[in-house]
């Protein structure tokens, strides 16, 4: 440990020494010199030496070595005003490739407890260093944002607007000074503009900016929830991220639809297209700088240029990429004349793998609201395709979707669109013709022959009955049509032959597994044996994806006598349907 009089030797032999002759001992010893300031609660000593006007020399020299322990005390210390000082004043008087290095290290060396706090505190220091950079400023701006993005992405995403507004791990705050730092170097951009010829220097900065608004709204744009209904932090970051993408001459039309993008390796297929999924997101739906969009695209080009990032987003799992992606389906889907969209556009991947998406979720979800807000945007999507692309869109739901949900919401959609075919001057071959018949063929089709869960299948095969009661009923309008009611009249003898077996087969297990779990209640056997009982004769009923050996003996005789009233509904339903033919027979006669 050093006295006083040996520190005054030691600076004074500096101010004489050349930079260049400086040693490594040197600047070892300069940096534990004003450690041991900090540790003894001298920062305002240290700051003065570092003012010091005869100090200059050694300042300018050494001083990149006491960046790190004067932050850390800044970090541990927030209120530390003498070191914020002398961050300051060393970013101006070091050698700025220096500087930035030294920089650059701390923010790669963060703690993982102090993310945010390190951000905070070293992004303007590294804005002072980048601008005061002669060359080389357009790499530097892009080491700086990436290594900064780098730890940000290490931070979690608030969700709630409580959430955001308690900013509890500092994403918000860091957001905002990310953009601030971005703000010089945008404006230079914007300056230069007008000119007829971009330096390489500019064409660099261009392409680093880019990277960085990219970047963002993959994370944590993405993530976050956006609504224009309130102006959060996360709002006013994503504002200054649209803004920013014209402003640096990057137009939304070439990021979302020519897909620019391919032009220079910013990040993997995947990342590229997370991005633009949260692009189009802000710009169609929350209308962030929609001025800047042109609008000459028809709707229905701009409907299939999002359906890639509409596929995106429903594909992940995340429920704040769903919702933005249902969001978005739904938008692009309502600028679209209704019965308009082609059989052509079926063929594209995306409009094959978007409604399978969807399907996930109607039957997969977890989450209530995005169910129903998936059906809203499933019955969007079939009310703007044309007869023959709906005729195809419901054979692939019937025989893709494999539940039985989907399916029954597919056969009341085909029963919407027979009555509609029927009105005047909209009859086509696809719901009134012969083209009918196929699809009738799997709407009225049982999946398992006679061995058919008809409690599992319930949705659809009572919408398929209500169907073809509806059919039988428009007896004088189908005779009239070639081949459509004799087609007809053998699928629905066949349907209804085997759903009378399946329904005997059904009652009769179904009451004969109620009558031994009403015995077994009755003689209250014991627990061990009831439910050992219960576990072998009800172990493979399934209802809504439930197994009744995990119900109580209660819900176990409720879900039983529940499928009886099924069955009934579905005899009734038929016993109306023979009522019907007899009608229409005896008309005919």
């Amino acid at each position: 440990m050093m006295n006083e009089d040996q520190v005054n030797d030691i600076i004074k032999r500096w101010r004489k020494t050349p930079e260049e002759d400086l040693k490594e001992e040197d600047y070892h010893q300069f940096k534990n010199i004003g450690c041991a300031c900090l540790t003894q609660g001298n920062s305002a000593q240290l700051l003065k030496f570092l003012k010091d006007e005869r100090n200059q020399g050694i300042v300018k020299s050494m001083g990149c070595v006491l960046l790190s322990p004067l932050v850390c005390e800044i970090i541990k210390n927030k209120n530390c005003d003498h070191c914020q000082t002398a961050v300051t004043h060393l970013t101006r008087i070091c050698n700025p490739k220096e500087l930035l290095h030294s920089l650059l290290e701390l923010v790669d060396d963060t703690d993982p407890g102090a993310i945010s706090e390190t951000i905070l505190t070293l992004t303007p220091h590294l804005q002072t260093v980048v601008l005061r950079l002669d060359e080389g400023k357009a790499a530097s701006v892009g080491l700086v944002l990436s290594a900064l993005q780098r730890q940000l992405s290490r931070l979690p995403v608030p969700y709630t607007r409580q959430q955001e507004e308690a900013d509890e791990y500092g994403l918000c705050r860091c957001c905002a000074a990310l953009a601030a730092f971005t703000n010089p170097f945008t404006e230079s951009l914007k300056r230069e503009n007008g000119n007829c010829v971009n330096t390489a220097e500019d064409e660099e900065l261009r392409a680093e900016l880019l990277k960085f608004c990219m970047r963002s709204l993959r994370e944590p744009l993405l993530d976050a929830e956006l609504r224009g209904d309130r102006k959060s932090p996360l709002w006013l970051f994503a504002t200054e991220i649209m803004v920013t993408l014209p402003t640096i001459q990057e137009p939304f039309s070439e990021l979302l639809f020519f897909n620019s993008l391919k032009k220079s390796p910013l990040m993997d297929i995947s990342q590229s297209k997370e991005s633009r999924a949260c692009l189009a997101y802000l710009l169609f739906v929350q209308l962030i700088n929609i001025e800047s969009f042109p609008a000459v695209f028809s709707p229905v080009f701009v409907l299939q240029c999002n359906m890639e990032y509409i596929n995106e987003m429903l594909s992940s799992k995340k429920e704040s990429h769903l919702r933005k992606g249902l969001a978005l389906y739904e938008k692009s889907l309502e600028g679209v004349q209704d019965n308009s969209l082609p059989v052509s556009l079926l063929e594209l991947r995306s409009f094959y793998s978007v409604p399978q998406n969807l399907r996930h979720i109607l039957s997969d979800c977890p989450m209530k609201h995005l169910r129903e807000k998936g059906l809203q945007v499933f019955q969007l999507f079939i009310n703007k395709l044309d007869a023959e692309a709906k005729h195809k869109f419901f054979r692939c739901m019937l025989k893709t979707s494999n539940h039985p949900g989907i399916e029954g919401y597919i056969v009341k959609n085909i029963r919407n669109e027979v009555e509609s075919s029927m009105k005047p001057d909209n009859g086509n071959k696809w719901f009134l013709g012969a083209e009918f018949v196929s699809l009738l063929g799997l709407a009225l089709c049982l999946p398992q022959g006679p061995e058919t869960d008809l409690v599992h299948n319930m949705d659809k095969i009572m919408e398929s009955l209500n169907l073809l009661r509806y059919l039988l009923l428009k007896e004088k309008e189908l005779r009239s049509i070639a081949d459509v009611w004799e087609e007809l009249c053998r699928i629905k003898d066949e349907y209804l032959k085997m759903l009378r077996v399946c329904i005997s087969i059904s009652r009769g297990y179904y009451s004969a597994e109620l009558k031994a779990l009403r015995e077994d209640q009755k003689i209250k056997a014991k627990e061990a044996r009831a439910a050992a009982r219960a576990a072998r004769l009800v172990q493979k009923i399934t209802v809504k994806h439930e197994n009744a050996s995990d119900m109580s003996p209660e819900a176990q005789q409720q879900v039983l006598q529940s499928a009886l009233v099924t069955f009934d509904l579905m005899e009734s339903l038929i016993v109306r349907i023979e009522e019907i033919t007899e009608e229409n027979l005896k008309i005919l006669n």
